[in-house]
């Protein structure tokens, strides 16, 4: 019998990784889901085989609930941090942003 791949792995911090460089599998997932081929997913990933590409897409499908319970708790993590962020943002993006804008004014 011949030994089984394991494309998908969790990280110590519970993140879903795709292949042997550990690229998250929330990118390749949504490509996927829009349509992309796995051929334009491995484009997009340049770090990841076509056969990893192939592993995560199988995996997916095998275990759809799973992959929704862990976007689902991905999405709560990130709106956890955006709004942490919001109520203390740091001062290097807003003097990138003053920096954007005056740009923006000597341009028009």
């Amino acid at each position: 019998m011949a030994d089984q791949k394991n494309y998908v792995r969790t990280d110590a911090d519970g993140v879903m990784r795709v292949g042997a460089r550990g690229v998250p599998i929330d990118g390749v997932i949504a490509a996927f889901e829009i349509g992309d081929s796995p051929e334009a997913i491995r484009s997009q990933y340049p770090a990841l085989e076509l056969e990893e590409v192939y592993g995560a897409i199988a995996y997916y499908l095998a275990n759809r609930q799973e992959i929704a319970e862990y976007l689902k708790r991905q999405d709560e993590v990130w709106a956890y941090w955006r709004s942490r962020f919001e109520k203390n943002p740091d001062p290097l993006i807003d003097r990138l942003k003053a920096i954007r804008a005056a740009q923006s004014m000597q341009a028009s």
